[in-house]
């Protein structure tokens, strides 16, 4: 069976499905219609002349004929995308398109403000934001970058800063407080309300951390309420249902207006800010490296 440059449009669009595991997601992120894309995959299949996807009524995921067909395809589309990077270079100015992961928190407060300044110089530069709480394996998701704290990047990933130290801060509302005795070190939290935070990559609930004077503690906390982040648990604290843990920018407004009221300053020590990470075997386009350096940190 012979193949022509045809088929890489294909072979891309099936890169997109197998990422997505959904034809709709796939479609939108491709500008296409679903049922083109599904005809489009069937078209593949025939001519390749295996299964390459399971489809379900709620999902669709390859075959082991389909991942071996990423395994094979996705780095030669990657050094394509390179050659195709390396030319854009000769223009006046970086093109292309690039990909990120970020957290919420991360989204306002790094990304967007460098992007609102950045793109309007840069017209043909196109960046795709996925705002995911959770951990992200970039190299499989395909992405080219993602933004996340220091402390929780693998150490095969080349790291920049973005961002400065961060500290978390532990919050309450006056009318708790009114109620309820200021807590004075990390044991007293055990006799107070307490908002829970759901990790959203493992699941579990998230231990209250502190350190002070090298001596570190974990606790565990209980209260009325858990979100799956941070923000509900913020206006939950605000409202007087109890004591919330936080990056401190996430409350810092809330502090100096008197919404919030900050305990066990002294136990929230400064720790690694934020980083874009991207894989070490990964050529940065023109494009690519102007972001990171517009991102970069040149602070403290």
């Amino acid at each position: 069976m012979s193949y022509d440059r045809s088929d890489l449009a294909s072979l891309a669009a099936f890169l997109v499905v197998a990422e997505e595991r959904s034809f709709t997601r796939a479609a939108a992120r491709l500008g296409t219609s679903q049922s083109a894309l599904s005809h489009a995959m069937r078209r593949l299949e025939s001519k390749v002349g295996v299964r390459l996807l399971t489809r379900t009524t709620r999902a669709v995921s390859p075959t082991d004929a389909g991942d071996r067909m990423v395994e094979v395809i996705g780095p030669a589309l990657d050094q394509i995308a390179t050659g195709i990077s390396e030319i854009t270079s000769l223009r006046d100015k970086p093109a292309g398109n690039i990909r990120l992961t970020v957290t919420d928190n991360v989204a306002r407060t790094v990304l967007w403000p460098v992007l609102r300044t950045l793109l309007p110089e840069y017209p043909d530069i196109h960046v795709e934001v996925n705002v995911n709480n959770g951990f992200v394996d970039i190299v499989e998701e395909r992405f080219d970058a993602g933004i996340r704290l220091g402390e929780a990047i693998d150490r095969d990933m080349i790291a920049v800063r973005v961002g400065p130290q961060l500290r978390m801060a532990c919050v309450g509302a006056p009318s708790y407080f009114e109620r309820n005795p200021i807590p004075l070190t990390p044991h007293d939290l055990s006799a107070h309300s307490c908002i829970n935070w759901r990790m959203p990559t493992a699941g579990g609930l998230y231990a209250w951390e502190f350190e002070k004077d090298g001596r570190v503690m974990n606790v565990r906390v209980d209260g009325q309420l858990t979100f799956a982040g941070t923000e509900l648990a913020i206006d939950a604290a605000e409202a007087g249902l109890g004591l919330a843990v936080t990056i401190e920018d996430q409350v810092s407004e809330a502090i100096e207006e008197g919404r919030l009221i900050r305990v066990l300053e002294d136990w929230c020590p400064p720790f690694p800010g934020y980083h874009l990470y991207y894989p070490s075997r990964r050529q940065a386009s023109p494009a690519f490296s102007l972001l990171i350096e517009a991102l970069r940190w040149r602070g403290d």
